[in-house]
């Protein structure tokens, strides 16, 4: 948690598709105040004077404007107890289902990190390519094996091949070139999950 900040009792890390953003909630019991900072030092939201020390506060979280709530119920005597709901789900739930839909991976190119999230669009049936946040513009062919996605960020050509993982419990797999070389899926994002 944030020094200097001694209200705050939870965060949590929220991935998205433009980055991890941690959601920090301060609440002051005996004054009834409740603010939420997200990323260490944006303030989405701040309510001073709170008579009623249970409810809840919702907010957004992202480029993406996804909708966040946080839940507080009193647990025992003076304690409460404080969940957070993304989208509508749980924070489990939440993260789970974007294992299922989406396939991330972090590479430092150029200098700058970047965070490419290839996800379900609104599309019914089809993918879109994110980069920070931004949808990439990309062209998509078959191949003998599957298909290739192509794309650029900055000067460096991107290519993701998805291709059948031979089982139908482990889906499609999904593998990002860089100019050509392989980019290591993360070690939450193995083959043997999900979408992945």
């Amino acid at each position: 948690m944030s020094p200097g900040r001694g209200d705050a009792v939870a965060v949590w890390d929220v991935g998205l598709s433009d980055r991890v953003h941690r959601v920090e909630f301060c609440h002051g019991t005996t004054t009834g105040k409740r603010v939420v900072y997200v990323n260490g030092k944006q303030e989405v939201l701040r309510r001073d004077w709170m008579f009623k020390l249970v409810g809840t506060e919702t907010f957004m979280v992202g480029l993406s404007k996804t909708r966040a709530t946080i839940s507080i119920e009193a647990a025992s005597g003076l304690a409460y107890q404080y969940s957070l709901l993304v989208d509508g789900k749980s924070l489990q739930d939440f993260i789970s289902n974007r294992a299922k839909t989406t396939k991330t991976w972090a590479v430092h190119v150029d200098g700058t990190d970047h965070r490419i999230v290839l996800g379900e669009s609104t599309e019914k049936d089809t993918m879109d390519i994110w980069c920070n946040g931004q949808k990439m513009d990309s062209t998509g062919e078959f191949v003998d094996d599957g298909t290739e996605t192509h794309f650029s960020l900055g000067d460096h050509s991107c290519c993701i091949k998805t291709s059948s993982s031979g089982t139908k419990r482990s889906g499609m797999r999904h593998t990002l070139l860089l100019d050509g070389h392989k980019v290591p899926d993360p070690p939450d994002q193995r083959p043997d999950r999900g979408l992945n």
